[in-house]
């Protein structure tokens, strides 16, 4: 699948995939991922969508600007492209960094959005813990070099059965995580480590909204993902899966999309 780009302000430039016409689906990847996350998933969507996978900035085949990586930053770039190419309104869905990034979105930009969700992500903010395990993953990068890091981070997003059963998707996860640019990850890190709490967006969503968890994640457990409960929102546990449903249960994690898309 070729990339196409977007350039945003001070000329940086959004890489992104894409398949398929109609309605608009965006889905966002993960801290250190790339629209390559979606590769098991992309050949299993259905048709009468317009499936969209961008490159988060700093990720991927994207340009790393300087500046802020905070989640208000990452949706500025994607209410760029998505008003640039006209897209509005569309359905953002983001996996963990991804998630974080939609709920800024859905604050900032409701008016493009006719629905959202959160996959193996939180509206919670970094705990006290967190935000110390932040700090020192910046660290091991300053001092060890990204690939020590990502070589420490993919493990831990796996289901431990699946380290063995999925050598060959661990083993592309690293080399994923291994294009990011560096300084971009640690600008990240900064920004996950700051985002507030974003609980009231999917409190106070007009819109439906998707909540999926992964039955083994241990980045971020089921309750966590699961914080609010309303009308609008579907609560969706694959239990099959960590926190890399798109790799180790695509089919579980279409069905979820699926089912919520044909509500929305």
């Amino acid at each position: 699948m070729e990339n196409n780009f977007f350039a945003v302000d001070g000329g940086a430039k959004v890489s992104y995939r894409e398949q398929g016409h109609g309605k608009v689906i965006l889905l966002l990847h993960g801290f250190c991922g790339s629209s390559a996350y979606w590769d098991e998933l992309s050949p299993l969507l259905p048709e009468g969508y317009r499936w969209m996978m961008p490159d988060l900035r700093g990720h991927g085949e994207s340009g790393a600007p300087a500046g802020d990586y905070t989640m208000d930053a990452f949706a500025a770039d994607l209410a760029q492209m998505i008003k640039g190419l006209e897209l509005e309104p569309v359905v953002m869905l983001g996996h963990s960094l991804g998630g974080y990034i939609t709920l800024a979105f859905a604050e900032r930009y409701p008016e493009l959005l006719s629905g959202f969700g959160l996959i193996h992500s939180t509206g919670f903010p970094d705990n006290e813990a967190g935000k110390e395990g932040r700090l020192k993953s910046i660290t091991t990068i300053e001092e060890q070099g990204l690939p020590a890091f990502i070589e420490g981070l993919i493990p831990k997003l796996f289901a431990p059965e699946h380290l063995a059963s999925m050598p060959e998707a661990v083993a592309k996860a690293k080399r994923i995580g291994e294009q990011t640019d560096s300084q971009a990850a640690i600008r990240t890190l900064q920004g996950m480590r700051s985002r507030p709490d974003r609980n009231h967006v999917l409190a106070e969503a007009k819109i439906p909204v998707l909540l999926i968890a992964g039955e083994q994640d241990q980045i971020i457990p089921v309750e966590r993902t699961f914080s609010v409960s309303s009308g609008l929102i579907t609560q969706v546990q694959i239990p099959s899966a960590a926190h890399m449903s798109m790799v180790e249960a695509p089919q579980a994690l279409l069905e979820a999309i699926e089912t919520f898309l044909a509500k929305e």
